[in-house]
This record gives structure tokens, sequence and C-alpha cells, in this order.
């Protein structure tokens, strides 16, 4: 909640306690407790500390796939978890390998439409754009609004989300 409402250094220590209870509790292997590695990696990297979530986000991923395995839909969250904080640190190309494995782990999980699926297609989009390769990122983002748009109407937030990353590419290729 403290999160949500933007006290994000109020959170911080109750991240860090609910960690410490779910590895008192489950053990520092058990998913929950990635998940609650992963919470506090996003926590921090909401706070700008990219460095000191980078440690977690790694630890977090390979809890869920020690836990739930390479293919398991939690870990393919982590993985994108992991591609978000590289490429907000600038490692694009350490996010590119990241990005396309989500993309799989939900695709395989869920289906080419899903919804998961699309905003997977999105995120790896947005990277080849900040790469610099918008011919590239093109048809994916053709592709995300595709997905969302059937499977969650042309009114739905996520719809103009794709709408609006499309114009911009497309702008920024001078189309």
């Amino acid at each position: 909640l403290l999160k949500a409402k933007g006290d994000l250094d109020g959170a911080e220590p109750l991240c860090r306690r609910a960690l410490e209870i779910k590895e008192a509790a489950l053990g520092p292997d058990h998913p929950h407790t990635g998940t609650s590695v992963g919470n506090l990696a996003q926590l921090l990297k909401a706070k700008g500390d990219l460095d000191g979530a980078e440690p977690l986000c790694r630890r977090a991923l390979e809890i869920k796939e020690a836990a739930l395995g390479p293919d398991h839909p939690h870990t393919g969250t982590s993985v994108g978890n992991l591609a978000q904080l590289l490429k907000a640190k600038g490692d694009l190309d350490g996010a590119e390998p990241l990005y396309r494995r989500a993309l799989e782990i939900r695709e395989a999980a869920h289906g080419p439409d899903h919804p998961d699926t699309g905003q997977s297609v999105n995120n790896l989009a947005g990277l080849l754009k900040a790469k610099g390769d918008l011919d590239g990122a093109e048809p994916l983002y053709r592709r995300a609004l595709e997905i969302r748009e059937a499977a969650l109407g042309p009114d739905h937030p996520s719809t103009g989300i794709s709408v609006n990353n499309l114009a911009g590419l497309l702008k920024a290729k001078g189309d």
C-alpha cells in the first residue's frame, strides 16, 4: 500500500521485513521467498537504486528457475523484470536475450494471443526501438497492438499504450 501511495521509503523496511519472514518460515529457496525478493528489487528500482536492485532481481530469477522450472510463467515474470532492470541501467544488449526469453515463456504458457504475451511483445519492441532497430521494432509494435485490440478491446488503456507506441515509432521512422 505504501509503495502504491508513493511512500517508497516507508515501504522499504516493510518489504525487507516481509522477506525476512518468508526466508525464516519457508526457507531461502521457496518460490514465495523469490516473490518477496523480486518485490524488494522492484521497490529499489522504483527508488532509483538500480545497482541495489540487480542482485535481488538475479536472486529472484534463480529461485524461480530452481523451484518452478525455466519455463514457468512466474519464472518468465522474473526474466522480464531482470530485462527491464538491465534496460533501465542502459545494458540493452544484456536485456535483449532476456526480453526474448520472457516472450518465449509467455507464448508457451499463455498462447500467442494472450494479453501477457502482448505485454512481452511490446517490451521487446521497446527495447529494439531503444537500440535504434526501428525496422525490427515495427512488426512487434503492430503485433502487440493486434493482440491487445483483440484480447482487451479497442478502448482499453493497454491498447491505447500500443497505439501510442506504434505512432511514436512511425514518427521516429519518418512515416
